[in-house]
């Protein structure tokens, strides 16, 4: 592989929009925008100060040959959704944080570094690329009173003598300077696709067992992570937020739990969505106006929240899965950022902070309260570009399903391919769990449990204690084990051609996966989970 550092210079245009509208002469209102390469290496910082005006957002474009690239290939704002793919040119496509553009000879590939301080995301077109930078606070300009912002560090970079994916994980490295890893296999169990929340303790610890018996001479100590449940006002398919520091009836001792899961063998995890509580006696300055979810940028709010992951540690919790922490902040999901992470008119608590910041102020202070107990932190629904290097693992896609095969190929077969590239550049990929119930086919799910072995990503699975024919069982047992050998890497070969890659190669060894039912293709509406469509036969 050869890599050549590209040089984006100056912009040939650089718009600004505030909250009074786009402004046709921005330096005229106190609002600076300057560029500076940094360490000759071509990355270039781009900074924006204001005295007065409230900035939303601020455009780049560049001039730049794009005429003879075959394809495209864009990230996501948040997760996938089954979305992500390798297209031809489209000027309107919304690129979140980077893309690669292929030609024959090479690829050019065109970013931010992570931890930006703004959402950002490109368009490519035949005469030059552009960049948005989403500075607003919430719905809001920022207030930055006068202090400079690094909203972003730009780079581009040409790699030529290997392929598009060689590519993309070299430049997925070049962005994440410091990412955090996790230290042995990610592997294990996650009860939420089997139990869907109607979980006990003692369902945990026949969990526990289980795994624990899979997993016989592996040498490895898996994962029990106690999904949505556990906590005092949960309901079944209804409310699943807090308070966060007392179990419901079902679990009488959640330190009491830990214990008895690492003294069978396993590491005890536990899920959290730490923005939801409505407990009424929460000051309503704590919460975000337009969701009524807590707001991370009150300090006294992150104390709360912090508090509580604390607490999960002190239980002894020796893994934390945050989620919902994009949703609950901005009122949308990924598929629905179209591109705007939020809608306009409103605003966090602290006006000085993007909503970038605010977003990096939760990662940061969540990854400060757990770090002293060595805790592993996987996010959910957490904005993969902002983690990177504040989580151990990041779930890159939407749920899979332990009722829906089409879900699992659709947003688990398409993010693992897609999002493979970051696995080990930004964190362990986690594309989510293996569902195993009676109502998928175990020839698709033994597929998916062997792809995910083989792709060295974490690999969690769902199955209820003793549902499974001792020849099942034993398949999977044996991939399981094989996943924590670290042996494998295996790669998707036809990814620019399709959107749930069919062909891999794991070494010199060539795999074909059949991803689809002899009926065709189940009902999968853009944005819209199969679970929610009314009357749906799939």
């Amino acid at each position: 592989m050869k890599a050549h550092v590209r040089r984006a210079g100056q912009p040939l245009r650089i718009s600004v929009v505030t909250d009074a509208g786009l402004m046709e002469d921005w330096q005229k209102a106190g609002v600076s925008v300057q560029l500076e390469e940094e360490d000759g290496d071509g990355r270039l910082s781009v900074r924006i100060s204001s005295a007065a005006e409230a900035v939303k957002w601020v455009v780049l474009r560049w001039e730049e040959d794009l005429r003879m690239a075959e394809s495209f290939f864009g990230d996501a704002l948040e997760r996938g959704y089954g979305n992500l793919g390798w297209r031809g040119m489209d000027g309107q496509r919304v690129m979140p944080w980077y893309f690669l553009a292929a030609f024959g000879n090479c690829t050019r590939a065109y970013g931010v570094e992570t931890g930006a301080s703004a959402f950002c995301f490109w368009q490519a077109d035949s005469a030059g690329v552009t960049l948005w930078l989403d500075v607003r606070n919430g719905g809001a300009g920022v207030e930055l009173g006068g202090r400079t912002l690094t909203a972003a560090v730009v780079i581009w970079k040409e790699y030529r003598d290997c392929s598009p994916f060689e590519a993309a994980v070299a430049f997925c490295k070049a962005m994440c300077p410091a990412p955090l890893k996790v230290e042995g296999p990610l592997v294990g169990s996650n009860n939420w696709y089997y139990a869907y929340g109607d979980i006990t303790e003692s369902s945990v610890l026949a969990d526990t067992d289980y795994i624990v018996k899979l997993m016989d001479g592996s040498g490895v100590k898996p994962y029990m992570v106690i999904d949505d449940g556990w906590q005092i006002d949960h309901e079944i398919d209804g409310y699943n937020g807090g308070p966060w520091k007392e179990s419901n009836d079902r679990f009488p001792d959640m330190g009491a739990l830990a214990e008895k899961i690492r003294a069978k063998g396993a590491r005890p995890g536990i899920w959290i969505r730490p923005l939801s509580d409505e407990r009424t006696e929460l000051p309503e300055e704590w919460r975000l106006p337009h969701t009524g979810y807590l707001d991370p940028s009150h300090p006294d709010a992150l104390d709360y929240i912090t508090g509580n992951i604390a607490q999960l540690c002190v239980w002894g919790y020796e893994l934390v899965k945050y989620d919902f922490v994009t949703y609950d902040l901005f009122g949308r999901w990924g598929f629905q950022m179209r591109p705007s992470v939020t809608a306009d008119g409103w605003h966090f608590h602290d006006r000085s902070l993007t909503s970038a910041e605010v977003v990096k102020k939760l990662y940061e202070a969540i990854r400060k309260v757990t770090e002293p107990y060595g805790t592993v932190l996987i996010g959910c629904n957490a904005i993969g570009h902002l983690c990177a290097g504040l989580v151990h693992a990041n779930r890159t896609g939407d749920d899979t399903s332990g009722r829906y095969w089409e879900v699992t190929r659709v947003t688990g077969v398409n993010t693992l391919a897609f999002r493979l590239c970051q696995h080990g550049t930004f964190y362990c990929a986690d594309a989510d769990c293996v569902g195993i119930t009676d109502r998928i086919d175990w020839q698709k799910n033994r597929q998916w449990t062997d792809l995910l072995a083989r792709s060295g990503t974490a690999l969690f699975v769902s199955v209820r204690p003793g549902s499974l024919p001792e020849a099942e069982e034993a398949e999977l047992s044996a991939m399981l084990k094989e996943a924590c050998t670290g042996r494998h890497h295996a790669v998707p070969e036809d990814w620019m051609y399709r959107n749930c890659p069919e062909c891999w190669t794991d070494g010199d060894q060539e795999l074909h996966y059949d991803w689809y039912d002899d009926a065709g293709l189940g009902l999968l509406m853009d944005g819209i989970r199969v679970e929610q469509l009314p009357g749906s036969a799939f």
